[in-house]
């Protein structure tokens, strides 16, 4: 089972919270002079369309120009910040309320149980473990020991089968270029070399005399955060050997794909490979380890659908697949004839959206009813053993574990219920509480409810509404709409301790099952790509339309935020509508849809959005909602603070900065467009704890000033 890091926060009513002040927000808040961005003739010809780019420069992330504006901006930035009357009030609560214990589901490797703890403030989670079931608790790795600012993070960690051997992967400022360093589990003393330039990998082990990683060739020119990274390499690393005598496996000029990863089935006898261009559809190989003369024998040649090696019996395989079924489905062959011509159904493709895993010699089968979780327990024959009955609705997340457990460890959680971690017993079916927290909320205070509304072609999207019991719908309450919509994720319920400060404000938390998510399957996903992508905006804005219609809140009291591709839907709603939102935080973003393609992996998003390159029809689509293209001179635009960090390799920062130089050029009016960068951050995972709660903070702060709500100050 893969036990790559992840967090759980976990968080239980520990009583309610006295008010005592109110805060009000600041009238006439100054905003220094935006700095004056240097304009250059950069201009860019497609299918006889000119296109300005005068920010072109801002993509140099190694100029001492680009470095001296990100300056410029954080100063206006931070000075607007902390006029903010009651910015250090909710930092002070943020900080209160991430302060308790918090501890993750064990997973057992070789002698030992292992786990992570945070003791409520620690930047990094720390990985401890213990001998048996009675034994004595001891740090195995603190990733706050890595760097003294607790910017480097613990990015994947995987044991060998025997539980002897542990490789981990660490991130340096939250690049996704990752180091990579072997220790003997017994000792912790580390065995050869530190792997270097590792990116977008798994470490997936062969016995113990090595691992199986994933990487790219580091850019010979330009930045290695935001140069373009193409032909992905699956290397096998024998231990105590150099790095550079890593042999290459699969992919490289002989076999050149995007994306490559690998693993091995539980019984290491069959590596698997699956292989993309983009982040959508793979081709899936497998090899016979014991066989020492065996080459690659290819399970699916293409990359039209999705598919993946969840199990083996001997030579049986079980495939989960999304070939002919859409909602996905799990069959079985035999390794001697395993491509889809010989795949005979196990569990079948139903009206809800499968994500299968296996553990304790079962099947567990989780999917999505209208964006909340529905478990069932199959045996290996395909017959259904039960319906795990769970907490409530909400999500359900963990079933996975060895073939030999006797049990396995599960999360609940949703939008007013902080999670829960359940041991469930996989004879018996029943589940117990293992782990509660004890951050200061009270779920019984709030309620969450879904809706479905109407979006602009009629279709019907789904939508929960989170905020306290008893709240008047009178169309003046602060609201936060979230989205995403897109590469077939899906946004399911979620407890968030930052959004906290908005619900214990009478504030409401509203977030939008869009089209390009996964909630409903392939289906939903292609109604919102390529040239059906102004179907997530349509989507996202008639949500907003909805919440004004139904009086939860007002265009003066409405924010709007997502992050990444939801950064996208952010710029491009905010451009499309700019009268409907007040406030909008579009937080690594991908903002200038004609070049994404040209930075780090971004070649890869093809599928979901189409490039300028392909031909004029997508170029014209792209150009007219492309956030960075979209800006319009003197048009007043809802206060903005664009969210980036310098480190960011995946959406490379210079999307944002083009965005806010143009926002801040074009826009008209008396609401602030700010850009705040962090340094020594990345696209968001392994972010340190003082940096979230720093962001967290000044996100809080700059909504509710904007909106003139104020702040109860709460201890």
């Amino acid at each position: 089972m893969n036990k790559n890091f992840g967090i759980v926060l976990l968080a239980l009513s520990v009583g309610a919270c006295q008010q005592e002040k109110i805060i009000e927000a600041k009238q006439d808040l100054a905003v220094k002079p935006y700095p004056k961005t240097e304009k250059i003739d950069q201009q860019d010809t497609y299918f006889g369309t000119v296109v300005d780019d005068p920010y072109r420069w801002l993509e140099d992330d190694l100029s001492e120009k680009t470095k001296q504006w990100v300056v410029a901006e954080n100063e206006v930035t931070q000075d607007y910040l902390k006029q903010i009357p009651f910015r250090e009030a909710i930092r002070q609560r943020l900080e209160n309320l991430w302060n308790y214990e918090k501890e993750t589901a064990p997973f057992k490797e070789g002698d030992y149980t292992y786990y992570y703890k945070n003791d409520g403030l620690q930047n990094q989670y720390v990985l401890y473990r213990r001998k048996g079931d009675n034994g004595e608790e001891e740090v195995f790795l603190d990733p706050n020991k890595f760097s003294e600012d607790g910017t480097t993070s613990l990015a994947g960690i995987s044991f060998s089968k025997d539980g002897s051997l542990v490789a981990y992967q660490i991130s340096e400022g939250g690049s996704d270029w990752r180091k990579v360093i072997v220790l003997n589990a017994a000792d912790k003393k580390v065995i050869g070399d530190t792997l270097v330039d590792v990116k977008f990998s798994g470490l997936a082990w062969r016995g113990n005399e090595g691992i199986y990683y994933s990487s790219y060739d580091k850019p010979k020119e330009g930045s290695a955060l935001s140069a373009m990274t193409d032909q992905h390499k699956l290397y096998f690393h024998q231990l105590n050997t150099p790095q550079a005598t890593d042999k290459l496996v699969f992919g490289g000029s002989a076999k050149p794909r995007r994306y490559i990863g690998a693993g091995l089935t539980e019984d290491e006898r069959f590596l698997i490979v699956s292989a993309a261009n983009a982040t959508s559809g793979n081709e899936l190989y497998i090899k016979d380890l014991s066989n020492p003369n065996a080459d690659f024998v290819t399970v699916v040649d293409n990359m039209e659908k999705n598919h993946s090696i969840i199990d083996n019996d001997g030579s049986k395989l079980f495939i989960y697949t999304e070939l002919n079924a859409p909602n996905g489905r799990v069959v079985t062959t035999d390794f001697a004839a395993p491509q889809p011509a010989n795949w005979k159904d196990l569990i079948k493709e139903t009206d809800q959206v499968l994500s299968p895993s296996t553990g304790g010699g079962k099947l567990f089968a989780n999917y999505l009813k209208d964006a909340t979780s529905l478990v069932k327990q199959y045996d290996r024959t395909g017959k259904l053993e039960r319906e795990i009955e769970l907490p409530g609705v909400g999500s359900a997340s963990g079933f996975g574990a060895k073939r030999d457990d006797k049990d396995l460890y599960y999360s609940f959680t949703n939008y007013v219920n902080p999670g829960t971690i359940y041991r469930y017993d996989i004879a018996s079916g029943k589940s117990e509480i293992y782990k509660t927290s004890a951050i200061k909320f009270d779920p019984s205070q709030y309620e969450s409810h879904q809706v479905f509304y109407t979006s602009k072609d009629g279709t019907k999207v789904p939508m929960i509404i989170t905020h306290k019991k008893g709240i008047q719908l009178d169309g003046t309450n602060p609201t936060m709409l979230y989205g995403y919509g897109g590469f077939n994720i899906s946004l399911t319920p979620s407890f968030s301790t930052s959004n906290v400060i908005l619900l214990e404000q009478g504030g409401i938390y509203a977030v939008a099952n869009l089209r390009g998510g996964g909630e409903y399957g392939e289906n939903w996903h292609l109604a919102g790509t390529k040239m059906k992508k102004q179907n997530v905006f349509d989507d996202f804005i008639a949500a907003a339309e909805y919440l004004i219609k139904e009086k939860y809140t007002s265009a003066e009291k409405l924010a709007i935020a997502g992050g990444s591709n939801g950064g996208l839907l952010v710029g491009a709603s905010m451009t499309q509508r700019p009268d409907l939102f007040k406030v909008a935080f579009p937080a690594v973003g991908v903002l200038d849809m004609l070049r994404y393609h040209k930075f780090t992996a971004g070649a890869g998003w093809s599928f979901d959005y189409g490039t300028a390159d392909d031909n004029k029809e997508m170029f014209e689509y792209l150009h007219t909602y492309s956030p960075y293209h979209a800006l319009k001179p003197g048009t007043a635009y809802p206060a903005t603070m664009v969210t980036t960090a310098d480190h960011d390799d995946r959406v490379v920062p210079a999307h944002s900065f083009k965005f806010a130089a143009r926002l801040q050029e074009y826009h008209k009016g008396n609401n602030p467009v700010l850009i705040r960068i962090d340094t020594k951050a990345g696209h968001g995972a392994g972010k340190s704890t003082a940096m979230v709660i720093a962001e967290q903070t000044d996100k809080w702060a700059f909504m509710f000033q904007n909106m003139g709500v104020g702040y109860k100050e709460i201890k």
